[in-house]
């Protein structure tokens, strides 16, 4: 946990696919006072967004989001995490194929692990998804940011062919789905 502004602030990191999608939509959310997209889950070190597309290094695109815990809980992150991805197929979301686009959740202490498992365990016994969810959970590994042109990648290229035809179709999801969270 960090204090800034005298707010306590935790992180979560969640790989569902392109980071754009999931920082994109977490950008909009109240209480996220920050989002990141990063590597995850690999066995090099210093990854880089060729080698990692490349499925040469075992890390999953994430974001590390950080989020003030009095204003938008844990729990409520992952309600979000998979309402705007599709956490039943495996190392894949839509036409982005490989371990790099995994569903995984990467928890930072026991409390978001049981949070996590519990979550996919309602979402099962519900039976939210037709399919069965294969989200990873597993304690986060070391985290590197991905490079700098990567970070608020929508926002800056909101016209670019995959932020049109993918990145907007989720956030406007969530947008319509998740209102009383919006900025």
């Amino acid at each position: 946990m960090m204090l800034m502004n005298s707010i306590q602030l935790e992180q979560a990191t969640l790989g569902g696919g392109c980071f754009w999608c999931l920082e994109a939509v977490y950008q909009q959310v109240r209480g996220v006072t920050h989002v990141e997209s990063g590597y995850a889950g690999g066995h090099t070190l210093n990854p880089d967004y060729e080698s990692v597309c490349q499925g040469r290094t075992g890390h999953a695109e994430v974001v590390r989001i950080h989020f003030a815990p009095g204003v938008i809980d844990y729990t409520t992150l992952l309600q979000v995490f998979f309402a705007i991805h599709d956490p039943t197929t495996l190392n894949r979301q839509g036409n982005d194929l490989g371990t790099q686009y995994r569903s995984v959740i990467y928890s930072h202490d026991t409390q978001q692990r049981q949070l996590a498992l519990a979550m996919i365990e309602r979402l099962s016994r519900e039976k939210i998804f037709q399919d069965p969810i294969v989200t990873e959970v597993v304690d986060l590994p070391v985290y590197y940011p991905a490079e700098d042109y990567h970070q608020n990648y929508f926002n800056q290229h909101p016209e670019q062919g995959y932020c049109a035809f993918v990145v907007s179709p989720k956030v406007a999801k969530f947008k319509a789905q998740f209102k009383e969270l919006l900025i």
